[in-house]
């Protein structure tokens, strides 16, 4: 026992023994890399909300089950350990080993990396989920986060989110211009260029803001999150479609040299149980809003849909937008283009094999 304790000390501390014979067993760093890892995970959504936050506590579960309890994840909620906005970066400087983030909130930064996260007009969950899968998401995601030390993984897809809630009705742009709301990634660059004056802010300060009058109207998610948030007892107007955010991707961002230096085995777990929390965010995320949405009437709340003429304006502007970042960011366009390229070949097969929307 003394001899493999000796082989040990010299393959954790002083890193200078690659293998170590001892009885006929090998034991090497890779070996002994593979025991044992805890990481301090950050989430940017309260793990209470269902398909939005739940995701990271579902995944960290069954990693630690299906690693037998060498691979553990302790999650945090939003603002534990650092500000829900500041996630990534703490992540880039390893103060912790990995967050569970919406990348949309890094557009200050890296204005690509809001194409991760929502896109307004966009392609739906799953088309998005092709694409970062069998398109090229994946690699550009990967190439773009190693420039900031990170290593993003697909860890949860839901479906569109509420065109939001709103204290009065709308029924044309001037009903936007002048309005104070709260509205993230590029959908609010959108409602910015429409006359809005649009703030940001975490899912914690946004029900405090609406009641006091600082918002006059806020988006978040869908309506079974936003009914835990409170925005009904409001907002009553609460708007449909989720025209800024078809889809609303959630990422586990790893510190790339935390990443690297783990096997293959444990990256491959982390990689199955992410994907697999992102097709579980999914189907939950669908299952939960019909009957929250029939529920309306007996809160005084109604589901109304924004006017087609709106909707094609809301759509110039995000052209507009889309374009305006794309000169001045080759990440973004690069990104965005490839997007549009995949999408333009999908629609073809989305035409001819799905039912018409009135079916």
């Amino acid at each position: 026992m003394k001899t493999i304790k000796k082989c040990f000390d010299n393959l954790l501390l002083k890193k200078i023994v690659s293998v170590c014979l001892v009885g006929g067993v090998i034991f090497s760093p890779q070996t002994i890399a593979d025991e044992k890892l805890r990481w301090k995970v950050q989430a940017v959504f309260g793990t209470h909300l269902p398909a939005l936050g739940d995701p990271i506590k579902f995944v960290a579960e069954d990693i630690k089950n299906a690693s037998g309890g060498d691979i553990q994840f302790k999650i945090y909620e939003p603002g534990k350990i650092v500000p829900p906005f500041g996630i990534t970066e703490a992540v880039k400087n390893n103060q912790i080993s990995a967050g569970y983030t919406w990348l949309g909130y890094d557009q200050g930064k890296i204005p690509a990396a809001a194409l991760f996260a929502a896109v307004p007009f966009g392609m739906e969950p799953w088309a998005y989920s092709s694409w970062w899968y069998d398109g090229e998401g994946k690699a550009l995601a990967e190439k773009l986060y190693a420039k900031h030390n990170i290593h993003p993984i697909l860890c949860s897809v839901i479906g569109p989110e509420t065109a939001g809630w709103f204290k009065k009705q709308i029924t044309s742009l001037e009903d936007i211009k002048g309005l104070k709301i709260r509205f993230a990634g590029l959908g609010g660059k959108v409602m910015q260029k429409a006359g809005a004056s649009v703030t940001v802010l975490p899912g914690g300060e946004i029900f405090p803001a609406l009641e006091k009058g600082a918002i006059d109207a806020s988006e978040f998610s869908m309506p079974a999150i936003d009914q835990m948030m409170g925005f009904d007892k409001i907002a009553k107007n609460n708007y449909f479609p989720g025209w800024h955010q078809t889809f609303t991707a959630s990422h586990l961002v790893v510190n790339k040299k935390s990443w690297d230096e783990l096997s293959n085995s444990q990256r491959a777990l982390i990689d199955m149980a992410c994907t697999a929390g992102t097709l579980r965010a999914l189907t939950r995320g669908e299952a939960l809003q019909g009957e929250v949405i029939k529920g309306f009437p007996a809160k005084n709340v109604t589901a109304r849909t924004l006017p087609s003429d709106l909707l094609s304006e809301l759509k110039v502007y995000t052209d507009q937008v889309m374009t305006g970042i794309s000169e001045k960011d080759a990440d973004f366009k690069e990104i965005y283009q490839s997007q549009q390229k995949f999408y333009e070949s999908y629609k073809v097969w989305k035409k001819l094999a799905y039912l018409p929307n009135e079916y």
